[in-house]
């Protein structure tokens, strides 16, 4: 049965009053939301191609909330999230190559090749990785904002987590504490409203999940997760509030996944109408318009960006199939140490 689209207001493509933000955001926002669209495209016709296993769970469709989180938070910002995890680093500026090497289990990729999709990491750009275990993140999380609190800076860690993971035991725990101790942490519910093929109406009779932080009186709200200026101006606010000294913040950011939760799924449970309604929302067109509406580009100038996002993508891929495997040892290292296990004998 097919569940109704939550549709969030304003979310229209057409702007009448003068942009909020800048022509240099609105640029800024359509590279890093093309980039990784086309990226995981990508991922997507590499993955059936058998160019590499596992799992993977694709990030379109929701490109508008890593492009307006990043876009608000500052540079020594903590950033962790769920396995669905290719935007984000792209968005904080990681380099796509090695994301690319790490599906193709190269050497060379964010964590070395050992860590697949479900993993990416980048201590440079304080990506704190992406964690394949329902929910873990955002204890984590908490525990990334205790130590920046401990440490005395001003730093903000932003915790994602899907729709799903708000079923976990360990987030009421975490809420708590991070609310008795104030933590600077802002937890972000990447809400598609389908944990896998479920959907939020039928897992729990509160659908406005913001009110999952009511209970802790944290400050909570629902954010258009279709339009990065929204996310941006709520991010903004939450962080301000975290550097504050203020405690954390709940926000329910509205999205939706164009595509399956991983490459696996049938997408049974929701209809095409349903996609399509969502299709029109779609973050890239909206700033693609805005900045078209403000004569900020003209076509030979989109067309550039396009080919530039075209090669950064067509370069990963090259970069991937070029570098080599990790070599044997590498299974006991960063996870054993010849101290701790002396019967393991390096080659």
């Amino acid at each position: 049965m097919a569940v109704k689209s939550k549709q969030a207001k304003g979310s229209s493509s057409k702007t009448k009053a003068k942009p909020k933000f800048s022509k240099e955001t609105y640029v800024k926002w359509y590279k890093d939301m093309l980039l990784i669209r086309k990226f995981e495209e990508k991922t997507g016709q590499l993955y059936i191609q058998q160019k590499f296993g596992g799992f993977c769970h694709l990030y379109i469709g929701q490109e508008a909330i890593v492009a307006g989180t990043a876009s608000a938070c500052q540079k020594d910002d903590k950033h962790m999230t769920a396995y669905r995890d290719h935007g984000h680093p792209i968005a904080l500026g990681t380099d796509p190559r090695v994301l690319m090497a790490e599906l193709y289990g190269r050497s060379t990729g964010c964590s070395k090749g050992k860590g697949g999709s479900m993993h990416f990491f980048d201590k440079e750009k304080n990506f704190m990785g992406g964690h394949g275990i329902v929910g873990a993140q955002i204890a984590m999380g908490a525990g990334v904002a205790f130590a920046e609190q401990y440490n005395g800076t001003k730093n903000v860690a932003f915790v994602s987590m899907g729709d799903g993971a708000v079923r976990q035991g360990a987030l009421h725990e975490t809420f708590n504490m991070s609310m008795m101790w104030k933590l600077p942490v802002v937890f972000i519910i990447e809400n598609n409203n389908y944990a896998m093929g479920t959907s939020v109406e039928r897992t729990t009779n509160v659908t406005d999940l913001s009110k999952i932080g009511l209970s802790y009186e944290m400050p909570s709200k629902v954010v258009n997760g279709m339009l990065p200026e929204s996310v941006h101006d709520a991010i903004e606010e939450a962080a301000s509030r975290a550097r504050k000294g203020n405690g954390p913040t709940l926000l329910d950011i509205r999205t939706y996944r164009y595509k399956g939760h991983s490459m696996s799924d049938p997408q049974k449970y929701r209809s095409k109408e349903e996609v399509t309604e969502w299709i029109e929302q779609d973050p890239i067109l909206h700033v693609l318009n805005v900045i078209k509406e403000n004569k900020w580009l003209n076509d030979s100038e989109i067309t550039e960006i396009d080919n530039w996002v075209k090669n950064e993508v067509k370069e990963s891929v090259e970069f991937a199939e070029n570098s080599p495997y990790p070599e044997a040892k590498e299974l006991y290292e960063d996870v054993y140490t010849q101290e701790d296990y002396p019967y393991i004998k390096e080659n």
